[in-house]
């Protein structure tokens, strides 16, 4: 899997200069993910035989941390998907792209976002997962921002970053506490021991199902999240296409998936899925028949598409899970095939406006074909694969509850009618205007959706092929054990089959309304876009550019003593919390009462202190804070500490004298505060006092190590030659740290001295 990364990351690396500097064919980097694709098929036969791929490569030994994969039926699924429609997405854009100022940049993050998802889905270690998580979300920012020049793609292109890198810290927490319940990180172990939640951890738990969900409903766009995904279609067609039919919006459903055997059992992980699912379900349709976009058309169906998937993997269950794989399977072959057709046709008429698109049919008549059997597959009628996927969740619904299934017919009907529409408006009627002259796409642009579709017509026909070559090994792997199915394109009149068609007819019926509704589309459109989720994102973006610029004014507002109050107050504060918690209110020590020396001193120093901030004399001012010092002296001297007290007279004796030498170089004293300033200073200063003296009584008693102070007496002659112990530690035994503060006073005074010869010479100069 290393060889696999390495290929694609380095045909990253390489596709700027193949472009800019070589002006090679760009179609050649579509060998690339080709080989890649070529390369994950020899993992087929052992994946067939029931067994699973470990890999694992020392990351950081260390730490014991290793980037592992872990290859089974589900992961190979989605690398096939991901280097198989990759490599025709390189090719499509090898066309799509020509000319462009920036398309060496293009498939440079192009070919790095699908490393980031062949990652993301071969993981076997959490903490690599995630990693590989956050770089599909940014490589993908960069992509769906591809046209920077554009306040539009900008703006959405952020959209997507925030919604799921959002959704990515919730993932991560999930995650930690996921290993931490199980005992283990590694994806391979974790799927073979089902969770229970027992009364000791069930709020963990269900906190943790939380977290996850979050974070897959993010990426795969369940409502409330779904608005960032049709937003997204700003991006190229190429980009579109891919980050919608296999990969970064599936990254959610596979983490869903990935985690089944083992969460499934869990009531709050199925009832979420389920009512997520139902909800981004029912509303992508829905939606994708009021848009007249014809690439938010096919996103919009998207997010049906992955509503359901969700759906499925919350019923559960062996109908719902072949379910889920084959509608994966099926949706990933037809979506991708139409995106690139979509971008076909405004790529040759300048339009993706389906009510300014009529009468292509003649024109483009390669294209209309591949929408026709694209659209076909989408609508869910044999003898498309796509039907397969359709009947199977009817099947589910029918297992399941019945609003469930009310909601699966619904949106059927729905999209039945929005494939309809997809290959009625754009090609049929009579040739209209165009901003350009229609033309045939080049074939670079018709090779991945003839042999996509040409795949859906063929699984279609022999579903066998299907299910041998992917949908039962990816089966085996979301159930946790081998579930015995077969997969058939009739199965004569039954339920699901009347059910279907029921809902082609309902699409049919809605398609001919299409265009009759279009005044209560827009209002019903217009009304969600100013009350739906949208609207709450950027409410709530505004509010914290707000709430910013407001905090900004009160705290960044240029005055130093403001940054310096809610510097000590934000570390402070918490201490102080932690300390009321933990320790509690400082306790006077009546057994060490000070004696009539010590309260003399500290009168003394609190004297000085008042006076020094309340003088308006400099000179005065100084002399006390060399009082204070001089106190401190004492206060050494008295407890039999004679060096101490000598170093602080000397020290204060310094400062002192570099004050009064510096006072004639230092402007006068001037009112700056008023008194209610002051008062908060004063307030400020008593505060961070009391915390400190807090925290000094709190870990005065607390031994944080064995004493060290035997070993100086003990060594002080023996090994620094000196009677005095003091000096034997200033010099021997802390040199290192001696040398460092007689450094840090020799550059205050030079300091000092270049001030005054700096101002010396001004003042000359002037003269």
């Amino acid at each position: 899997m290393i060889a696999v990364l390495i290929a694609i990351i380095t045909s990253a690396c390489v596709a700027p200069v193949w472009t800019h500097t070589w002006r090679l064919p760009r179609s050649v980097l579509a060998l690339f993910p080709a080989a890649a694709f070529f390369y994950c098929l020899q993992w087929w036969p052992e994946v067939s035989g029931g067994n699973v791929v470990l890999q694992s490569w020392s990351w950081m030994p260390s730490i014991g941390l290793s980037l592992s994969f872990f290859i089974d039926g589900l992961s190979l699924l989605f690398l096939l998907l991901i280097t198989g429609i990759g490599s025709f997405i390189v090719l499509y854009a090898s066309s799509y792209m020509k000319g462009h100022k920036d398309e060496g940049r293009f498939f440079f993050w192009l070919l790095m976002f699908m490393a980031a998802m062949l990652g993301l889905v071969a993981s076997d270690n959490l903490v690599a997962l995630f990693v590989f998580w956050e770089l599909t979300s940014f490589t993908s920012y960069m992509l769906i921002g591809f046209n920077h020049e554009s306040e539009k793609a900008r703006k959405m292109a952020l959209q997507g970053l925030f919604v799921t890198v959002g959704g990515g810290l919730a993932l991560m927490t999930g995650f930690i506490m996921l290993g931490s319940l199980t005992g283990s990180y590694q994806l391979s172990e974790i799927v073979q021991q089902p969770l229970s939640a027992s009364t000791e951890t069930s709020a963990f738990v269900n906190t943790m199902l939380v977290l996850i969900l979050l974070g897959a409903f993010t990426k795969s766009a369940q409502f409330p999240f779904h608005f960032w995904l049709p937003n997204a279609m700003v991006a190229p067609t190429p980009v579109s296409a891919f980050l919608h039919s296999a990969t970064m919006v599936k990254a959610g459903v596979f983490i869903m998936a990935r985690l089944h055997p083992s969460l499934a059992d869990q009531l709050l992980w199925s009832t979420l899925q389920q009512w997520a699912g139902a909800t981004t379900m029912l509303l992508g349709a829905l939606l994708a028949y009021l848009s007249t976009d014809l690439k938010k058309v096919l996103a919009y169906s998207t997010l049906m598409a992955l509503g359901t998937l969700t759906l499925l993997l919350g019923v559960g269950g062996e109908y719902a899970l072949v379910a889920f794989v084959s509608y994966l399977l099926a949706h990933a072959l037809y979506k991708a095939s139409l995106f690139m057709l979509a971008g076909g046709i405004d790529h040759s008429t300048g339009t993706k406006n389906l009510l300014d698109l009529q009468g292509l049919r003649n024109v483009m008549p390669f294209t209309f074909v591949l929408v026709v059997i694209g659209s076909l597959s989408l609508a869910g009628i044999p003898p498309l694969f796509g039907f397969i996927g359709k009947e199977l969740l009817l099947e589910a619904g029918l297992g399941a509850d019945r609003w469930i299934l009310a909601v699966t017919l619904a949106a059927a009907a729905l999209v039945a009618g929005v494939s309809i529409v997809i290959v009625t408006k754009p090609f049929l009627g009579e040739k209209v205007s165009f901003p350009k002259t229609a033309h045939e796409v080049p074939v670079a642009m018709l090779v991945g959706p003839l042999v996509l579709l040409a795949l859906s017509t063929l699984f279609g026909l022999a579903p066998m092929l299907a299910q041998e070559a992917s949908v039962q090994n990816a089966v085996n792997a979301v159930a946790g054990t081998s579930l015995p199915f077969t997969l058939k394109l009739w199965h004569g009149i039954n339920t699901a089959l009347m059910l279907s068609v029921f809902s082609i007819t309902v699409g049919a019926g809605l398609a001919f309304l299409w265009l009759r509704s279009r005044h209560i589309a827009s209002y019903i459109w217009q009304w969600s876009e100013r009350f739906g989720p949208e609207s709450f994102y950027f409410r709530l973006m505004d509010g914290i550019a707000t709430f910013s610029s407001a905090q900004t004014r009160v705290i960044q507002n240029g005055r130093l003593g403001i940054y310096m109050i809610v510097l000590i107050l934000a570390t402070l504060i918490p201490v102080a919390w932690v300390l009321i918690d933990s320790v509690g209110l400082p306790a006077w020590q009546t057994s060490n009462k000070p004696t009539i020396y010590e309260w003399g001193m500290i009168a003394l120093m609190l004297m000085a202190a008042a006076f020094a901030v309340s003088t308006r004399i400099r000179l005065a001012s100084v002399i006390s804070l060399g009082a204070m010092g001089f106190s401190v002296a004492l206060i050494f001297v008295h407890f039999s500490a004679p060096d101490l007290g000598i170093t602080q007279v000397l020290v204060e004796t310094l400062t002192v004298l570099l004050l009064v030498l510096v006072l004639t170089r230092v402007p006068g004293f001037a009112r700056y505060s008023s008194t209610a300033e002051k008062a908060r200073d004063a307030s400020v200063a008593l505060f961070a006092g009391f915390v400190l003296s807090w925290v000094i009584l709190a870990a005065i008693p607390v031994q944080w190590a064995p004493s060290i102070s035997h070993y100086f007496v003990e060594n002080a002659y023996e090994l620094g030659k000196g009677r005095n112990i003091v000096n034997v530690i200033l010099v021997d035994f802390r040199a290192l740290d001696t040398l460092g503060e007689i450094f840090v006073l020799a550059i205050a005074a030079l300091g000092v001295y270049s001030m005054m010869k700096l101002t010396r010479g001004s003042k000359r100069a002037h003269t």
